[in-house]
């Protein structure tokens, strides 16, 4: 996918220490254009400013959740198909099935590997609806 480099992915964590695994990983896919908010207020602010072409958020956070956040997002007529991906160590099937009915492009499970997150964001860009791989 060479036009990796030119895509704008904004990342939300609350957790250093996986945003810098997830930032790592993403780097390792080729993706440059990276940016990163701490909690789902933080990536509110950031997402008027700027026009993302993927989201990433933990679905756990405090202040605003993931879920809360894609929720925002999905409302926003700027950013309502802004594929989103929630990261989360819930692998339930209701937090599942709740996210794809929010409004999710894809659902990744913590931890994950290189080549799920990748597949994952293969699916979600290339639009193949709503992605699910680290749950079978």
């Amino acid at each position: 996918m060479d036009r990796r480099k030119d895509l704008e992915l904004l990342i939300v964590e609350d957790r250093e220490v996986m945003l810098k695994i997830i930032r790592r990983l993403l780097v390792e896919l080729g993706f440059v254009r990276i940016d990163q908010a701490a909690n789902g207020c933080q990536a509110v602010g950031m997402i008027r400013e700027k026009r993302y072409d993927l989201i990433l958020s933990d679905w756990n956070m405090d202040g605003m959740s993931g879920f809360d956040l894609l929720k925002v997002v999905r409302a926003d007529p700027r950013t309502h198909q802004t594929p989103f991906v929630l990261v989360t160590a819930e692998a339930k099937r209701e937090n599942i099935l709740a996210a794809k009915a929010a409004g999710a492009t894809g659902y990744l499970v913590k931890p994950f590997k290189l080549d799920v997150l990748e597949r994952t964001l293969e699916g979600v860009l290339a639009a193949n609806g709503f992605v699910n791989l680290a749950v079978a």
